[in-house]
């Protein structure tokens, strides 16, 4: 064999073969392409019926629990998944795309969050608080807003649980979104020892400390308000680099330089989707709601004890102060199951009787972990 021949030619019978499998998939697109435009015209007449498209949560839940049910392989149920809300996303915005609001800038984890829950196809805006992100959708400027409401790391998130206690909206759904950090650098920087600064927020750069010891010990570490900021940064920066998700590299044409960098790889932000509807039984679902009682020996007991005495399986309990009063508080309370669920139903309205405020902040269904 010539010092030129590095890979083996390919037979005239491995030829043939290659053909046939390019004509079977060409076959196959042609018959995706088809059904795709059915389900998007059935759709269609669906938004029509329906007097305008409307977004179902607990009908997207229920149609992407049979897909992964159905799916026998080779893809992952998570790809399956990302496909099939991509399609959804996509018939709803044949009429017009959902608006959705988060916590900007461009480029972060919430951006992240609310395009893997409505799809590219959404429109999606950023905005610079999330009192404004709330306001957003109050005002019925935006449809629904994506916001983080906890952190398998950093714990609950006060300014969203604070929003909550006061806002109209309500929950209409949820997601866990696995923060992954990746390292990137405009494409000129190829090696570590050619960063001399790494940009990102002071959660982020935390999260990743161990590795930047390890990798880049000679980097300064810059903390920034957001790591879209970050991003940003680096791209205006030959000498720098940035710690950021995926989707931040693609907002600033950063290429990556190390993926997975985080030290923790249970790190999870569990995200609620807010709106003005609520939201049907999809057959898995939760509900949140937040309680106070008043401040004596055994209230939160008594309170609490109609979910134990109902069959309702409590999934967490947190307080806050509730800012009416010294040492007064709250409790944010999810349970497993809907609000048309008879057991839940008999057990609010029995805690109702002990509660001195309660307020349902909706029902939804529970995403996968």
């Amino acid at each position: 064999m010539s010092e030129h021949s590095t890979r083996p030619t390919a037979s005239a019978e491995d030829e043939t073969r290659l053909g046939a499998l390019r004509e079977t998939i060409d076959g196959i697109d042609r018959q995706v392409l088809l059904l795709l435009n059915q389900r998007a015209r059935a759709a269609a007449e669906i938004g029509i019926l329906k007097q305008g498209a409307v977004y179902r949560p607990e009908r997207e839940a229920q149609v992407l629990r049979k897909v992964q049910a159905n799916n026998t392989g080779p893809l992952s149920n998570e790809t399956v998944t990302f496909l099939f809300r991509e399609v959804m996303s996509a018939c709803l915005a044949l009429e017009q795309p959902v608006s959705v609001a988060y916590l900007g800038p461009a480029g972060t984890y919430s951006e992240q969050a609310a395009v893997r829950q409505f799809g590219h196809a959404a429109r999606t805006e950023p905005f610079a608080s999330l009192e404004e992100v709330f306001r957003q959708v109050e005002s019925g400027r935006c449809r629904y807003a994506v916001v983080p409401v906890e952190n398998s790391l950093g714990g609950s998130v006060s300014p969203t649980l604070d929003l909550l206690l006061s806002t109209p909206l309500r929950i209409c759904g949820e997601l866990h979104l696995r923060i992954r950090q990746q390292l990137m650098a405009r494409p000129e920087v190829t090696r570590h020892e050619q960063i001399l600064r790494v940009y990102s927020h002071t959660q982020s750069l935390a999260q990743c400390q161990s590795w930047l010891a390890a990798h880049l010990p000679q980097a300064e570490r810059i903390p920034v308000a957001s790591n879209a900021d970050a991003a940003q940064r680096a791209a205006a920066d030959p000498a720098s680099a940035a710690i950021a998700g995926v989707l931040a590299a693609e907002r600033y044409g950063l290429p990556l330089l190390a993926r997975d960098i985080e030290d923790s790889h249970d790190n999870t932000t569990r995200f609620l989707v807010l709106g003005t509807q609520e939201v049907g039984p999809s057959g898995a679902d939760r509900t949140s709601l937040v309680v106070s009682t008043s401040n004596r020996p055994g209230a939160i007991h008594r309170l609490l004890a109609p979910l134990a005495e109902h069959g309702v399986s409590m999934s967490r309990l947190e307080s806050r102060p509730s800012r009416t009063g010294l040492w007064e508080y709250v409790f944010f309370v999810d349970v497993e199951g809907h609000v048309q669920d008879a057991p839940v139903a008999a057990a609010l309205a029995a805690m109702r009787g002990d509660a001195s405020f309660l307020k349902v902040l909706g029902s939804y269904p529970v995403a996968p972990l």
